[in-house]
C-alpha cells in the first residue's frame, strides 16, 4: 500500500475505529520495574542491552499473542528500542500493520524535567528531527510525548500545554500525528481544577492551530465524567485517549466506562497479571481477558 493510503487508512481507523490503544512504551528508567512486574528479576540482564533485549521478548510475545487482535485494538505506542528492533524479520512498526493490522505510534519524549511551578515539563528532546525521519522511514503513523502536572497552578499548566502543541507541531510538520500527553497526576490534592485549566488552554492551543493539522489527545481519566467531550468534537482531535495513571486495571476500566467516547491507551493495566513462566495458553487466556475488558470500558 503506497504510504499516503495507508496513512489515510490508519487515520480512519484512529478517528473512528472501535476499540483501544496498547502502550507497550516504557523505557529507560520504567524497564526494570516494567520486566519485574513480568516476573524478570534485574539480576537476569547485566547491562542495558540485555535488559532491552528481554523487554522486546515480553512485548513480542504480547504483540505475537492471538489474544493482541485488531478486532479490539486499534493501535500500539513503541519504544524507541522496540522500533528498532524486529518480529519474525520485520521491522517492529511493519508485523504491527502488515500482520496484525495494528496501527505503530512511537513514544518521543526523553522523561520529565524537574518540577517547577507545579508541573514538569518535557526534557528537551535533543535527537527529535532525526528520530521522526527514523520513525517516517519505519512506518510509523504517529508519536507519543508526555508532561505531567502535579498542581492546579495556571503558568504551569500553560506552559506545559505550550510546549507540548509546539513539539506537536513539528511532528505535524514530518508527516506524523502527535498524540500530546499532558498527565494531570491521579494523586494530585486539587485533580478536578486542574482539569478545568488543562482543558481551557488545550481548547486555547487547539484554537490556534492551521486547518489541516491533526492531533489526538491523552488524558488522565477526569474527575467529571464526560468533561473532554468538547474536546472530542473539535476538528483537530482525531481522538482522546485515556491513561490509566496508576490505578489498577479494574478500578481504570470502571472509571473509563464512564466517560463516553473516551478510549483507553493503557500500559501498566494492559500487562499486570502476565508472567515470564506462564504457559503460552495461561498468558494468552489471562491477556485476552484483559483485553476484552478494557475494549469493553472503551466503547461504553
Amino acid at each position: 500500500m503506497k504510504n499516503r493510503e495507508r496513512y489515510i487508512v490508519q487515520l480512519n481507523r484512529m478517528h473512528s475505529g472501535k476499540g483501544f490503544i496498547a502502550a507497550l512504551d516504557q523505557s529507560g528508567g520504567s524497564t526494570p520495574k516494567a520486566l519485574s512486574q513480568y516476573g524478570v528479576q534485574e539480576s537476569s540482564f547485566s547491562n542495558d542491552e540485555e535488559m532491552y533485549t528481554l523487554v522486546h521478548e515480553m512485548r513480542t510475545r504480547i504483540i505475537k499473542s492471538p489474544a493482541f487482535d485488531n478486532k479490539y485494538i486499534l493501535g500500539a505506542i513503541l519504544f524507541e528500542n522496540t522500533m528498532d528492533r524486529k518480529i519474525d524479520e520485520q521491522w517492529t512498526a511493519d508485523y504491527l500493520w502488515e500482520k496484525k493490522n495494528i496501527v505503530p505510534f512511537l513514544k518521543v519524549d526523553k522523561g520529565l524535567a524537574d518540577l517547577s511551578n507545579g508541573v514538569q515539563l518535557m526534557k528537551p528532546i535533543s535527537n527529535l528531527d532525526e528520530l521522526l525521519t527514523r520513525a517516517v522511514e519505519r512506518n510509523v503513523f504517529g508519536t507519543k510525548m508526555r508532561s505531567v502536572i502535579k498542581e492546579a497552578n495556571v503558568d504551569g499548566i500553560r506552559e506545559v500545554v505550550k510546549q507540548q502543541f509546539e513539539v506537536g507541531l513539528q511532528i505535524f510538520e514530518k508527516g506524523l500525528i502527535p498524540i500530546i500527553e499532558p498527565e494531570v497526576d491521579i494523586y494530585s490534592a486539587d485533580k478536578e481544577k486542574s482539569e478545568e485549566i488543562l482543558k481551557q488552554e488545550l481548547l486555547k492551543q487547539l484554537n490556534l492551530l492551521d486547518k489541516n493539522v491533526k492531533v489526538m489527545l491523552k488524558l488522565s481519566i477526569p474527575t467529571v465524567n464526560d468533561f473532554y467531550s468538547e474536546l472530542m468534537s473539535d476538528p483537530h482531535v482525531v481522538r482522546v485517549v485515556a491513561l490509566s495513571g496508576g490505578y489498577a486495571q479494574g478500578e481504570a476500566n470502571q472509571k473509563l466506562s464512564q466517560n463516553h467516547g473516551l478510549i483507553a491507551s493503557f500500559s501498566r493495566a494492559l500487562s499486570e497479571g502476565l508472567f515470564v513462566n506462564q504457559s503460552d495458553a495461561e498468558f494468552n487466556t489471562k491477556l485476552e481477558k484483559t483485553i476484552k475488558e478494557i475494549y469493553e470500558a472503551s466503547t461504553t
